[in-house]
């Protein structure tokens, strides 16, 4: 991308240097993009056409309120799964009007909120969630708008802990009970039903699930039609990858698009699609420093600063993330077992990768970082938060501050009072 660059041999996001941002805020560090992430979102916009289609954000695939801000300042909407995720798009300005409420676990607490902030949709995934919703609306006197998520048992060929739309996952009504389902809901005075929602899954690289699921979705709403539900929404989920590695092929958003229109065009319905790892993941970074660089068993480990509690993915669903030098020396290459300092074996990010020679405290960079990354990040061994920090133009602002260990150790109470549980 034209925003990732090496100039005089330092890598520069934007223009950014690497090297200077590693100096204001020390390592490990995430670093985002504007350009790429204005870029991707004025692609959705561009394809799937504005108002009234809608690009509902996934919050959950990066959910700093500066990120959500910035979309929000380009008219995106939200996709979110809590209320947590709903407090924040609000905040950032996203209107209530363009936020969908999706997850198999809504609370009564959070349909609530969701209910007394009138937002969109709720993307109901079961009919206890259906009742609960239609009870909680009634006694506040209104009618809680509804779309169906609806599982289509269709394998979204991606791994198995980010695949939604086959039959046993938890995620949505078995396509055998859709109808059903819309004939209890026409029933309740709590409900107004209008849409139809699919998502089989994430990092989705070829569009052939996607046009079962879809052309499925199109059979549904034909049908309900048909049995007079007036349908006006559907909402196609997300789930587009991306090329973590350089040599990997996705398909385009423009290729999405058109195949969404294809499909789903005659019913002129409104469009929500909900990209979250297709808007932000290649836009970051994570930075992190070499600490050692140690040989084990004819191997060479090289150790850096940041864990598999700064980003999970490669541990937690043996993901892979291009690693590259912030600075090119070049040096001869070597194969490094990539690893950090966490006490754990799974905390590695790469096997076996050719790169320059590192020393100690040489910086690298793990590339498309930007979604399920400091999202997911934790504390564990006691390790304080990363800093994250986004970059425009020759400009940047740190977006959330390197948590401290006073911040950290501060969170327990060990000496709150006592309390009687009976």
């Amino acid at each position: 991308m034209a925003a990732v660059k090496y100039i005089n041999n330092d890598l520069h996001l934007e223009s950014t240097p690497i090297t200077q941002l590693a100096k204001a805020v020390g390592t490990p560090f995430y670093c985002y993009s504007s350009q790429i992430l204005e870029t991707n979102f004025a692609d959705y916009k561009l394809h799937f056409g504005a108002e009234p289609n809608l690009i509902c954000y996934a919050v959950k695939s990066n959910s700093n309120q500066a990120i959500i801000s910035r979309l929000a300042a380009l008219g995106a909407g939200a996709d979110v799964v809590s209320e947590g995720e709903l407090r924040r798009a609000l905040l950032a300005g996203i209107p209530a009007s363009k936020i969908v409420f999706s997850g198999v676990g809504k609370t009564a607490q959070e349909i609530e909120f969701a209910l007394s902030q009138n937002i969109l949709q709720f993307n109901v995934e079961s009919e206890p969630e259906l009742e609960l919703i239609n009870r909680l609306a009634l006694d506040r006197g209104t009618r809680a708008p509804v779309a169906f998520r609806i599982n289509p048992d269709i394998d979204a060929d991606t791994h198995a802990k980010i695949s939604t739309g086959k039959a046993g996952d938890k995620f949505g009504i078995p396509w055998a009970d859709a109808e059903k389902s819309y004939a209890k809901a026409a029933s309740l005075a709590g409900i107004h039903v209008q849409g139809v929602d699919m998502h089989i899954g994430s990092q989705l690289t070829n569009l052939d699930p996607l046009e079962r699921a879809l052309r499925r979705m199109a059979t549904l709403t034909a049908n309900l039609k048909t049995k007079g539900h007036t349908i006006s929404v559907l909402d196609i989920g997300g789930g587009l990858g991306i090329p973590y590695d350089k040599g990997m092929s996705v398909p385009g958003i423009e290729d999405y698009a058109a195949l969404t229109k294809k499909v789903l065009g005659p019913f002129n319905c409104r469009i929500i699609v909900e990209p979250g790892r297709s808007l932000v993941g290649e836009a970051g970074f994570l930075i992190t420093r070499v600490t050692h660089v140690k040989e084990c068993d004819h191997r060479n480990m090289l150790i850096v600063d940041a864990g598999m509690n700064d980003l999970i993915r490669p541990s937690f669903y043996d993901a892979y993330h291009e690693i590259i030098p912030v600075t090119l020396t070049h040096a001869d290459e070597k194969s490094y077992q990539i690893v950090g300092p966490v006490c754990e074996t799974a905390d590695t990010f790469g096997r076996n990768r050719v790169i320059q020679t590192q020393t100690a405290g040489d910086l690298i960079a793990i590339k498309s970082a930007g979604a399920y990354g400091a999202v997911m990040s934790s504390t564990y061994n006691t390790r304080p938060l990363a800093a994250e920090i986004l970059v425009e133009g020759d400009h940047f602002r740190i977006i959330r501050p390197r948590q401290s260990y006073d911040e950290l150790i501060g969170l327990d109470s060990p000496d709150s009072p006592w309390q009687i549980s009976s």
